[in-house]
């Protein structure tokens, strides 16, 4: 098959147009206004398409659903891509267009200072010849997860202008805040109505994801006691101070910029203080529940160390799960997974997996008992101004979707 990419990239270049940045300050869902533009317009695209009941929910959910073309009985599977981008560059970008990418350094116009080459960006190598699209310097691009959407949206028209491909029921689920760990905690899955997912939230061709990070958020929070300076000999408990010594005390061998492949890490995200009251922000990461385990256990004795080093302050110290790694159910029946490598290797790939350095949404949606592995959508550079996506590789995860609604016709009994 040969997808459309002229409609491919417009949707693409439409899509990160619009600023979706998430704010995990906000307590709202969507966390951001900019979110509910990208969704309503999602809605109506799907309706112009003809898709069958599309709804906009009350929490950001687009669902619509793909009729079966097929008159087997087959399980429903559901393709998603979240709408938000990261927090921490602004998320309007000003998409450029590199037509038949040549090896040359690419520098980014608002800010030359960012530029892709060869040498510093090694999976360019792969897409001499392809168009490629990034932003203009200073924003994200968003193909974190624009691509994923535009490569949903592609599928689906392709499969409703080719109705003799047999395929079965298919749910489409655009939903917000997945960059703050939120994306699917308000989502009903009785009203997806789906036995098994896809997230289009991947790097590379090829890629099929089954295991993610577990992930905790953790908080402390210290009350100092407060003094006028020139009287605060033995009285002044300094809450700012306390917390320096608890950033000091967490191992940096630990920390994300000192580990790789499956090591877990205590990451501070962020910091505010003053003599009177502190609070600290950290994430916990690891590929095993004993080792999360562990993180949280050095957490807990360093703030039992400063409870101990100052007894008049207040400190506490709380956790939050956020999500678990995907492997420990899909490991336990891996047809889904399967499924899509047989896809991958249809639309010319080889399929391949790594442990992803990260989370997705197809992490709290497996826990929650709908088996989501990851694919590929073309993703490079993401959470950076030097963000870039190959046209050409976000045609071929529209081919493996194609595909993949094939071979779950053929692999139903």
């Amino acid at each position: 098959m040969q997808p459309d990419t002229t409609d491919l990239l417009d949707r693409f270049l439409r899509y990160v147009r619009i600023d979706t940045r998430s704010d995990d300050k906000s307590p709202t869902t969507p966390s951001t206004p900019g979110q509910w533009d990208l969704l309503r317009l999602l809605e109506r695209e799907l309706k112009e398409l003809g898709l069958a009941d599309v709804v906009l929910t009350e929490h950001g959910y687009v669902l619509a659903t793909l009729p079966a073309t097929s008159l087997k009985k087959i399980p429903a599977i559901a393709w998603f891509a979240h709408v938000d981008t990261a927090t921490n560059l602004p998320g309007a970008a000003k998409p450029l267009v590199h037509r038949a990418y040549d090896g040359r350094p690419i520098v980014l116009p608002d800010d030359p200072a960012q530029k892709l080459t060869l040498e510093t960006t090694p999976f360019l190598r792969d897409c001499l010849g392809h168009d490629l699209v990034t932003a203009s310097g200073t924003t994200l691009l968003g193909s974190d997860d624009k691509s994923g959407i535009a490569t949903v949206m592609a599928a689906v028209r392709h499969l409703l202008q080719h109705p003799e491909i047999p395929h079965g029921k298919i749910r489409i689920c655009f939903n917000p805040d997945e960059e703050i760990a939120r994306g699917v905690t308000k989502l009903d899955l009785q009203q997806l109505g789906a036995d098994c997912g896809y997230t289009l939230d991947g790097s590379s061709p090829g890629e099929i994801d089954f295991e993610t990070f577990s992930a905790d958020a953790a908080v402390l929070e210290i009350q100092g006691v407060a003094s006028h300076p020139g009287w605060a000999k033995d009285v002044m408990v300094n809450a700012a101070r306390l917390a320096g010594r608890f950033l000091a005390a967490l191992p940096l061998e630990q920390s994300p910029e000192r580990t790789s492949g499956t090591a877990g890490f205590i990451h501070p995200i962020e910091c505010t203080a003053s003599a009177e009251h502190a609070k600290v922000r950290l994430i916990l990461r690891d590929f095993e529940l004993a080792g999360l385990a562990a993180h949280r256990a050095r957490l807990e004795q360093i703030t039992a160390d400063l409870r101990a080093a100052e007894p008049k302050a207040v400190i506490t110290l709380t956790f939050t799960e956020q999500y678990r790694n995907m492997r420990y159910w899909l490991e336990q029946d891996m047809r889904p997974v399967e499924f899509a490598q047989e896809a991958i290797r249809r639309a010319g790939l080889a399929p391949k997996s790594s442990a992803i350095r990260g989370g997705t949404d197809g992490s709290s949606l497996t826990q929650r008992g709908l088996p989501t592995p990851n694919i590929f959508c073309g993703m490079h550079e993401v959470h950076s101004p030097r963000e870039w996506v190959s046209l050409q590789d976000m045609a071929k995860a529209v081919e493996t979707l194609v595909h993949l609604a094939q071979v779950w016709v053929e692999r139903s009994p």
